[in-house]
């Protein structure tokens, strides 16, 4: 089984892109999480370009990581110029990382149009840069920044970077996708050809660093691979510059599991979702659901013909077994779900039905709730609610008489909303006032002054994320509305949904069966 090198550059280029940024602290968090994923290399960032840079390389002397390198990134000399003149050189010596990432030009146009250089000063430019660096005692990784644009405009010159790059000592050349707009079959002939040019040198390795722009980023970076190189540059989740870059929670995965290389190892696998939920964190970014391997869609089936293969025979509609890479199976209920999907999602949440019959009737009245703008697949919260109350058991824990909200504006003040909740617990009233910033805090806060005299636990339950969807936008603001209200206490999040062609009252729909939802967990 050969040995794929990982080099992780989400904190250097996944930071490049549009709305991603991490603390100096943030990055070592991040490092550590892929040290202990098992990750080859991670590349902290420039630290001769910024002060944050600098002081992620500064606490990173300070760690000890079990496996990775931690890399510090920079380009080639300035021309005309000595290595040991520049400032930029000098500061990943400095930087005290054990490994460096240089970058050079490859490509003519960028050398003579963009540099204003000479093609001979670029090639002393990648020598000299890389000579200097080595003596230092530090690894560098020459970067070939626009490889495979270089080498269809100018095919000698390209190879001739290499060359300076193996000259000054570099043993890994990174052929470099910088534009992203290579194709999968122009991939693999370079590389080929490539490392035929090389064949004659000793320890000399290829590795790939491949943009998304043509959507090819994972696709080219597996074709590296087969073509024969050893290193796989990307990001977790892809991000990166313009389109991103190659995705490593897709990459590694394909790589391990179905090409029979070795990268992080069949344990580490099982940290990939886990490693990509926390870089999502960090990044104050949504993870996207669909993502490969790690979504939480990845292995989602809401067509009832769907669930019901699977139920029979995993390989059906799942092309691997979501543990692998620390996912999970999920069946979705909805109004494409057949008797099976409910079957499945009953006893998931641990409702015992009775037979066939009970969960085709279920099925229909889920199918009709939906039609009129319910979505439960993403409301397990209410779904819970309403498998509990077909198997006769209380769903509501208290019972609303009514609720009265108003809004007031002052000239010169921002709007406050007061609530007034009438409810009645095992017989008893309650009637509460509160405000809040908006109808549904004053809501909010009024149900729950209510039920704090029946329930003083409910404080450890709290709102932490309100969706408004326009079901139908045609009829305007007639227009029937759906909320979803995320809550959690300290062990779990759950999701409740309202539907009404009053925005506050599907709110309340969905803040009362948040609240049953809770009562009817710490009953248990």
């Amino acid at each position: 089984m050969r040995k794929i090198q990982i080099l992780d550059t989400t904190l250097r280029d996944g930071t490049q892109g549009e709305n991603i940024s991490f603390s100096a602290s943030e990055k070592l968090m991040i490092a550590k999480k892929l040290d202990q994923t098992g990750f080859d290399y991670i590349e902290g960032g420039w630290p001769g370009s910024n002060p944050k840079d600098k002081e992620f390389f500064k606490k990173a002397k300070k760690i000890k990581l079990k496996k990775a390198k931690i890399t510090a990134f920079g380009s080639t000399r300035r021309k005309n110029i000595l290595a040991k003149e520049d400032f930029n050189l000098a500061e990943i010596v400095k930087s005290g990382a054990s490994a460096a990432a240089i970058f050079g030009k490859t490509w003519d146009l960028h050398v003579q149009k963009v540099m204003n250089n000479s093609l001979k000063e670029n090639l002393l430019m990648i020598e000299d840069s890389i000579r200097f660096l080595k003596k230092t005692g530090m690894e560098v990784i020459y970067d070939a920044e626009h490889f495979f644009d270089g080498f269809k405009a100018n095919p000698s010159y390209a190879l001739k970077t290499l060359h300076s790059a193996v000259k000054g000592g570099s043993k890994m050349l990174v052929l470099c996708d910088t534009n992203g707009g290579a194709l999968n079959n122009e991939i693999n002939r370079i590389i080929k050809r490539t490392i035929n040019e090389f064949k004659g040198f000793k320890n000399i390795k290829f590795g790939i660093h491949a943009h998304n722009d043509g959507a090819l980023a994972v696709a080219n970076s597996l074709s590296a691979v087969r073509a024969g190189v050893s290193m796989v540059h990307g990001t977790i989740n892809g991000y990166g510059e313009r389109c991103g870059n190659a995705d490593l929670t897709a990459v590694i995965p394909n790589l391990e599991l179905k090409m029979d290389y070795n990268c992080i190892g069949k344990n580490n696998l099982k940290k990939l979702k886990e490693i990509s939920d926390f870089v999502s964190e960090l990044a104050n970014q949504v993870p996207q659901n669909n993502r490969p391997f790690v979504g939480k869609s990845a292995f989602a089936h809401k067509g009832g013909i769907h669930v019901s293969a699977i139920l029979k025979e995993r390989k059906a509609y799942e092309h691997l077994r979501p543990q692998l890479v620390g996912n999970k199976r999920r069946v979705i209920v909805s109004d494409l779900s057949g008797k099976s999907n409910i079957e499945y999602k009953a006893k998931e949440l641990g409702v015992k039905l009775k037979d066939d019959q009970e969960s085709q009737i279920i099925a229909r009245r889920i199918k009709k709730l939906e039609n009129k703008g319910y979505q439960f697949d993403s409301a397990e919260g209410s779904l819970k609610l309403l498998l509990d109350s077909y198997k006769n058991k209380k769903v509501r824990v208290f019972d609303l008489e009514s609720f009265r909200v108003t809004v007031e504006k002052d000239k010169e003040k921002p709007c406050v909303a007061h609530a007034i909740v009438k409810i009645a617990v095992k017989g008893k009233r309650e009637i509460t006032a509160a405000e809040g910033d908006g109808p549904v805090s004053a809501l909010d806060n009024a149900i729950r002054k209510a039920l704090d005299k029946f329930f003083p636990k409910i404080s450890s339950m709290r709102l932490v994320d309100f969706k408004v969807r326009v079901i139908d936008g045609k009829l305007g603001t007639g227009a029937k509305v759906r909320v979803l209200i995320e809550s959690r206490d300290s062990g779990k999040i759950w999701t409740t949904i309202g539907v009404s062609d009053d925005i506050i009252e599907a709110s309340w729909q969905a803040l009362a069966d948040s609240f049953y939802y809770y009562l009817k967990s710490k009953k248990k």
